[in-house]
């Protein structure tokens, strides 16, 4: 046999093995997609991938066979993607407001192969969730311009659901009416108060009214299926042309630096990883003199840092309040548990609903 034939034949027998590889390989994507699916995690994870490109590439020797490898790696990664979004497909990923929200229209960054379900507000969809109607729930935690979303931040309290990541969603907020509609036509904005604080000073330059709504789709709907022609909503590019409406004012937010942080809620609580660098918190401290400091000295003297504590009230008693912390460090990790042990000494309740690597911008 020469030795072209050889080289033939030794190819043949490693490609059977690779395929034989390759299907294991395949196997254990489906279930990485079931844990994203299970946790509401998107399938690209790009930190991920470049690990294991620069760990794996390693492996070969050959300073020009390694070039080929790495774009071996990468094919079999965007393959192992295509098939996850392929099982995930069916994935339901459930939102305040109706079709065009900026909710939807995070969801379709964030999962993009995700059905968005529409739900009437924050605690119907996030019960749909807890259901297990949809598979997780996207909820907005605060905007950059016009403070927290307290509705959320309570679901996120008396509720069992995890948030599994923070996703930073840039909001253009614009005026839209119906066709043939001028911005001197209009006397009354309608849309959800959020929306109508980013754009206050827009709203009070041309002396217009305001309508607060449960949403800022909901609003362009309205506008496009009512009579007059002296009204426009705040919202998206996208609710404009879903209700046929046109952006006759765009960019209308007070501030060009205009986000909004979503939360993506699921049933189960991602495993614990050690290179998670944030957390949310909640907490409630015992009706003792100095409770809350002596929570934050805790907190601070195991080496983690506070970068918001914000207090609600309870509603279960007057003037009771818990605390939501978000926090840098990771509490999977001795230090971790540790904090964890003593805040329990000066708080009467304690619940990690989010570890996670870092928050994405979008």
């Amino acid at each position: 046999m020469d030795n072209l034939s050889k080289a033939r034949n030794e190819i043949n027998e490693i490609d059977k093995k690779m395929a034989e590889l390759f299907t294991r390989r395949m196997e254990a994507v489906k279930t990485v997609a079931e844990y994203k699916k299970e946790r509401g995690l998107p399938i690209l994870d790009k930190t991920r991938e470049e690990e294991v490109i620069e760990k794996n590439s390693k492996l070969v020797k050959d300073d020009t066979v390694r070039g080929y490898y790495v774009n071996f790696l990468r094919n079999n990664m965007e393959l192992s993607r295509n098939f996850q979004n392929r099982l995930n497909n069916g994935m339901k990923v459930a939102f305040a407001g109706v079709r065009g929200a900026f909710a939807a229209v995070a969801a379709k960054k964030i999962f993009k192969s995700c059905t968005p379900i529409a739900f009437d507000n924050f605690k119907e969809a996030y019960d749909a969730t807890v259901k297990g109607e949809t598979d997780c729930v996207i909820l907005p935690l605060e905007n950059s311009y016009n403070g927290d979303v307290g509705q959320v931040m309570d679901l996120a309290f008396f509720g069992p659901l995890y948030i599994n990541g923070v996703y930073d969603i840039s909001i253009t907020q614009n005026l839209l009416a119906k066709e043939g509609v001028k911005t001197e036509d209009i006397k009354e904005v309608i849309s959800h108060p959020q929306a109508l604080g980013q754009c206050a000073g827009f709203i009070n330059k041309n002396g217009l009214s305001t309508t607060e709504f449960s949403n800022t789709a909901a609003a362009a709907e309205f506008v496009s299926k009512s009579d007059r022609t002296d009204i426009a909503a705040i919202g998206s590019e996208e609710a404009a042309e879903i209700y046929g409406l046109k952006v006759i004012e765009s960019c209308i937010n007070d501030s060009n630096r205009n986000t909004t942080r979503f939360a993506v809620f699921s049933r189960t609580a991602k495993t614990d990883n050690a290179s998670d660098k944030q957390f949310i918190m909640l907490f409630t401290v015992k009706n003792e003199s100095g409770s809350l400091g002596k929570a934050l000295s805790v907190i601070g003297n195991n080496g983690f840092n506070l970068r918001a504590l914000k207090s609600r009230p309870t509603k279960e008693l007057i003037w009771d309040y818990y605390f939501y912390a978000e926090g840098e460090g990771n509490l999977n990790t001795p230090a971790g548990e540790k904090l964890i042990t003593e805040l329990k000494e000066v708080c009467n309740h304690i619940k990690i609903v989010g570890s996670f690597e870092r928050e994405i911008s979008l």
